[in-house]
């Protein structure tokens, strides 16, 4: 048995999606290969890899309700190739938003529940997570600072009672992050199983564990920031605009 996970998101490293591939993966065990569809032309590596696998897991982050449009024109090839090479494959999916509600991902879910359906696969359902850009945002936060907590334990030579500061501050973040993912990492570990048996896992919703108030909060400070750095409050949408970066 071997599993084929596919990252669909258009970033090029420390996606979301990347991240919950990894939660995944160590949920499932197992053979697996790892591969990225961040264009349409990445499609054409992916689909003899598929040949290889019998169980297709998609890392989808959601986009205006539905999948990102390089994700569905690699569906479609991905069915006819599917039906003509009579591929006996299970397909689930690792749906996330920057929404709070899991829920959101729903229609995405059932896009793929229908590609299964038209191309003879077997639909194995999956996870749908809300959050998903805070949860991997926090991933990359606590790995900085366990290597930075590493790196002054060695370097500056600190005395017992530095170290223990240290690692009791490092504790905390350790259940913050424990906490955020809890539901995450229970929906993984049953995900995983299905997958390891070639079951259908159902369609389990979840998000990170924070009272709505507090994320929209967050939230608002993060993409503000963000916003910024990508040319103005707005992300350029009041600037002019060239006619050559217009897209149809």
């Amino acid at each position: 048995m071997k599993t084929i996970y596919i990252n669909c998101s258009p970033k090029k490293r420390l996606s979301a999606s990347d991240y919950f591939i990894n939660v995944l993966k160590a949920a499932a065990g197992g053979r697996s290969a790892r591969c990225k569809l961040r264009t349409g032309a990445d499609g054409e590596k992916i689909l003899p890899l598929m040949e290889s696998g019998d169980r297709l897991v998609f890392a989808v982050p959601l986009y205006v309700d539905a999948v990102p449009s390089h994700v569905l024109y690699f569906m479609k090839a991905a069915e006819k190739y599917i039906r003509e090479n009579n591929m006996d494959i299970s397909v689930y999916v690792i749906a996330n938003n920057g929404f709070i509600e899991g829920r959101q991902n729903e229609p995405l879910m059932q896009v793929f529940e229908n590609f299964c359906s038209r191309c003879g696969a077997k639909w194995g359902g999956g996870m749908g997570v809300g959050g998903g850009v805070m949860l991997n945002v926090y991933s990359i936060v606590f790995a900085v600072q366990t290597v930075m907590l590493l790196v002054n334990m060695i370097l500056e030579r600190v005395n017992n009672e530095n170290v223990f500061a240290m690692l009791l501050s490092f504790s905390g973040n350790v259940i913050v992050i424990l906490f955020l993912n809890i539901g995450v990492f229970f929906y993984a570990a049953l995900t995983g199983s299905a997958i390891r048996r070639g079951k259908y896992a159902g369609k389990l919703y979840t998000r990170a564990m924070l009272p709505s108030i507090v994320f929209i909060l967050f939230a608002d400070i993060f993409f503000t920031i963000i916003s910024v750095f990508e040319r103005g409050i707005f992300r350029g949408w009041l600037s002019k605009k060239r006619l050559e970066d217009a897209k149809f």
